[in-house]
């Protein structure tokens, strides 16, 4: 399979379409029959604080940010309903799939999409303002139902944040892989290679991990930089592993 048909995107389906019983709709917009992009992987995720912090890592510091992981934790579409808070997370592949799905998908604004592109699956998405405690506005939330990459450096990085190799078939894996051969805890933001009380094993010995998150735990437990952080790595290995208290 050459480099163009193992291209891969990723594609969330976020609480507010998972509300609004949009998931037939948006599958079916995606389908193989409209894109010519085939499943390499799908799964249903909790999406805890850590994993949503490193998904929109960029926003950071942003006053929309405290309110965007809330949106894409479920806690604001299911408040009072913990077993919802979840999106459906999706790996495409085949030739362009980064720009055919994005093109589907639709401007980030749904209320540019409506404007630019209307049919687009994010047209059926809403802005909602932001308001400080004094009822002052301060910006502005983009609840529009789907995320997609928009690179492919992005798509790789998203793709190895959500997902585990094991979650993807090995013959249709577009990202190195590696055996590991030694211990990786995790406990209160730090890294380990022996156990202490509280301590979550996240890669044991034989299990199978991205090349890249390997090189990224050995650099740190040396002391040395790495070209990514720690909770991205273990963002995706404790995915439906240990839920936050909501």
């Amino acid at each position: 399979m050459d480099n163009k048909a193992r291209e891969q995107t990723l594609v969330l389906i976020k609480p507010d379409a998972l509300k609004n019983s949009l998931t037939g709709y948006v599958l079916s917009q995606l389908s193989q029959f409209h894109t010519g992009l085939f499943f390499a992987g799908a799964k249903i995720v909790h999406v805890s604080k850590v994993l949503a912090d490193e998904h929109y890592f960029e926003h950071r510091g942003k006053v929309f940010f405290p309110s965007l992981l809330e949106y894409i934790t479920g806690r604001i579409h299911f408040p009072d309903a913990p077993v919802n808070h979840r999106v459906i997370a999706l790996v495409y592949q085949g030739p362009d799939a980064v720009k055919k799905i994005r093109a589907i998908a639709g401007p980030t604004n749904p209320h540019n999409a409506r404007d630019e592109k209307p049919g687009c699956i994010r047209a059926l998405g809403t802005v909602v303002p932001l308001k400080d405690a004094a009822g002052n506005a301060v910006g502005e939330r983009m609840d529009n139902l789907i995320h997609a990459s928009a690179t492919n450096e992005e798509a790789e990085r998203e793709i190895k944040l959500w997902f585990k190799p094991g979650d993807i078939p090995p013959a249709i894996r577009a990202f190195d892989v590696e055996v590991n051969d030694g211990y990786f805890y995790y406990k209160d933001g730090l890294l380990s290679d022996t156990y202490g009380p509280g301590s979550i094993c996240f890669l044991a010995p034989g299990s199978t991990a991205w090349k890249s998150d390997l090189k990224i735990l050995r650099l740190l437990l040396e002391g040395k930089p790495a070209a990514g952080s720690l909770e991205a790595v273990v963002a995706k290995y404790l995915i439906n592993e240990h839920q936050e208290e909501s």
